[in-house]
């Protein structure tokens, strides 16, 4: 297994893995279909990227990171296919979208979630995300949950 960054012919992975999760929690909003489906002009174009992780043509995860500006990335769209989690693919991704924000000079990673994805908060509180108040601006209505990562 490999982590790779962003490739047009993988935008519609990324759109299907996220879907399948946001749909199974009723998450899904007109925030996260900005992204679903049009990722590099949403995303790629603005400085950011999304990573996959890939065994041979399979690909078993992606997590993107999305610039704020002013030394701030956002880590969003975490998903691992159902048949590859619990084998650390989440936080090796991730790890991978962290990194590339450090790389771009940022100082804070945030993202925000929500409760009912229990598993995924103890993934960020296992790398250090910290619980923070939710902002004012969030850019997701069904978060009720907001996490920082000083680098």
């Amino acid at each position: 297994m490999k982590i790779i960054p962003f490739e047009d012919r993988l935008a519609p992975v990324f759109g299907r893995l996220n879907r399948d999760w946001l749909d199974h929690f009723s998450l899904r909003e007109a925030a996260d279909d900005r992204h679903l489906d049009a990722p590099r002009e949403s995303i790629i174009a603005r400085n950011g990227q999304i990573f996959f992780a890939v065994e041979g043509d399979d690909v078993l995860g992606t997590c993107a990171a999305i610039p704020h500006g002013n030394g701030v990335f956002e880590m969003a769209k975490l998903a691992v296919a159902p048949s590859a989690r619990g084998k650390g693919i989440g936080r090796q991704l991730a790890r991978a979208a962290i990194d590339y924000a450090r790389g771009a000079g940022a100082q804070k990673v945030v993202l925000e979630s929500n409760h009912k994805l229990a598993m995924a908060l103890a993934l960020y509180e296992s790398m250090g995300f910290v619980h923070a108040p939710l902002p004012a601006d969030l850019s997701y209505v069904t978060a009720d949950v907001y996490m920082e990562l000083a680098l």
